[in-house]
């Protein structure tokens, strides 16, 4: 299992090096004058002179790449172009909230998912099966910036009208301030969210499920008089998680590197909203040390990935 482990985490390095060589490629050795763009149209070839200096792009590309992989290294991924800030601490104060509406949402799609999928392989082309089959269809051909408005629309616009103001329109209410706002401010992101990426884990956990009850250990199981529910819940389901686990992983980390449009429709300054700023301004350090902090979580995401795959089936850990 440790050396499982290390060739797992070596091969994650690799694949953060391999990243941080391409962001770098793409927004610092690609075409571009930000020194121009920091001093504006009335900047003076002194001015620009000047701020290439202190940004370190007068420097051999080698040479800036080398200042950038061991800055980050440390930990240090620079400063804010337009107010100085360590981007750091822009990540660091961005990051509470996509990590409360990707872990919200998770518990939400993942209970949804699989009780949906189990139900649905339980019951073959029953009327459940094909309720719950449509029920997924729907929403996971639905766009995500349409189901986050008609959510507004209805759950916000609609019942304010009415005298219920239940949910609020937008915006983020750290936990600190209180559960009970925390929650209110979180609770329509994280139904847009769950009914989007629940789909993903009803069908894999419908198809996982029919394959493992037809297996001769669930056959075995049944004939020595095993109750139905611990057949299904205790044998079956835990060999059919291990797509489900998969999935989620991949889907976990790409949530806690950003979530761009629904942080966008809902107002929540997360790290996918940071992002847009950033790119609307051309921030390049809050740029790139977004898209480095997020392939990280992808990376560990999938290493965690690994290791469940590897608890549940010991046979991953041969290869």
């Amino acid at each position: 299992m440790a050396m499982f482990l290390l060739r797992r985490l070596g091969h994650g390095l690799l694949v953060l090096w391999l990243i941080s060589l391409a962001v770098f490629g793409l927004f610092f050795v690609a075409p571009s004058n930000v020194a121009q763009t920091l001093a504006g149209r009335q900047g003076t070839p002194e001015t620009i002179a000047l701020i290439k200096h202190r940004l370190g792009l007068d420097l051999p590309v080698w040479h800036q790449y080398l200042n950038f992989l061991g800055n980050a290294l440390k930990g240090n991924l620079g400063y804010d172009y337009y107010h100085q800030v360590p981007v750091t601490t822009i990540i660091g104060q961005a990051l509470p909230v996509t990590i409360s509406l990707a872990l919200g949402a998770s518990v939400l799609w993942l209970l949804l998912g699989v009780f949906n999928g189990v139900v649905s392989a339980v019951h073959p082309r029953s009327l459940a099966d094909r309720g719950l089959t449509l029920f997924s269809l729907f929403f996971y051909s639905f766009p995500s910036f349409l189901l986050g408005l008609l959510l507004l629309y209805f759950l916000y616009f609609r019942l304010t009208l009415a005298g219920f103001r239940w949910f609020p329109a937008g915006g983020y209410s750290p936990l600190t301030g209180g559960f009970g706002t925390w929650f209110q401010h979180l609770f329509l992101p994280w139904i847009a969210l769950a009914l989007l990426l629940a789909a993903t884990y009803t069908r894999l956990t419908r198809a996982s499920m029919l394959d493992v009850l037809g297996e001769d250990y669930i056959r075995t199981a049944r004939s020595k008089g095993l109750r139905e529910n611990r057949v299904i819940y205790v044998h079956g389901l835990r060999s059919a998680l291990t797509p489900v686990v998969t999935q989620f992983g991949i889907d976990l980390g790409q949530l806690v590197g950003g979530v761009v449009v629904t942080e966008t429709v809902f107002s929540l300054p997360g790290l996918g909203q940071t992002a847009v700023v950033a790119i609307n301004q051309q921030d390049l350090p809050v740029i790139i040390g977004i898209v480095l902090f997020a392939s990280a979580a992808v990376v560990v995401a999938n290493i965690l990935v690994d290791i469940g795959y590897a608890v549940l089936d010991p046979r991953v850990r041969l290869h």
